[in-house]
């Protein structure tokens, strides 16, 4: 087991769902709620990083943060350093390959709440904050719990991207599946068994928990 892969990659997996988790809920919620034809496009938007190859999300990532890119000369000027082959580049990465499965299943949980149910509780008083936090969150918190885990573990996974961002820098950028990737290339087929078991068992179990969620909610609703 690669102990430094390993610790690069549950740093990078446990930031990203956590920082992904409001923007989901919030990205969600709106997406869940919008009435207008153009809903299509931001849709889509997010879905994008599903549909493109990693390699191809990596490339113009990897052009984006550059020093030569708008966006690369703004995060130099304010930090000092550059975001290509650092962990803060494939952070910034992995929050956009993994924004889908952070917004997709919250937009589901919220698109399946009655119409009706956040005008009965403004017409009991409660604002549209306490709405939220007392009505609507606690009934799409299996929608929240699949965005986390959906996340995490696609995080854990993760290689063309975190590779064309971030190459394989020990301790820095070098994951778990990127780890992988090289013990097989050096014929290390032991090394590389024991890891993509450990990442096998981590999406057994995320399927698990995010169907066992969906079957929970189906049964309460038929209660």
């Amino acid at each position: 087991m690669d102990g430094a892969a390993f610790g690069v990659s549950l740093k990078l997996a446990i930031m990203t769902s956590l920082l992904l988790l409001p923007l989901g809920l919030w990205l969600g919620r709106h997406l869940a709620q919008m009435r207008s034809r153009w809903r299509a496009l931001p849709e889509a938007l997010v879905a994008l990083p599903l549909v493109m190859p990693p390699t191809v999300l990596g490339f113009y990532l990897m052009l984006s943060f550059s020093r030569e890119a708008p966006f690369g000369a703004a995060w130099q000027s304010l930090t000092g350093g550059s975001l290509n082959f650092t962990f803060s580049g494939i952070l910034l990465a992995s929050l956009v390959v993994n924004l889908p499965f952070a917004v997709q299943p919250i937009q589901r949980a919220f698109e399946a709440l009655p119409a009706h149910l956040r005008e009965a509780a403004w017409c009991s008083g409660l604002s549209t904050w306490q709405t939220l936090w007392r009505i609507e969150l606690p009934l799409v918190r299996p929608g929240l719990i699949s965005a986390f885990a959906l996340t995490f573990a696609h995080t854990l996974g993760e290689f063309g991207v975190i590779l064309m961002v971030g190459g394989a820098i020990d301790g820095e950028t070098r994951t778990l599946a990127i780890s992988i990737y090289d013990h097989v290339q050096a014929f290390d087929e032991t090394a590389a068994s024991t890891m993509s078991a450990m990442l096998l068992a981590v999406s057994f179990v995320t399927i698990g928990i995010v169907y066992g969620l969906a079957g929970r909610h189906r049964w309460q609703g038929r209660g």
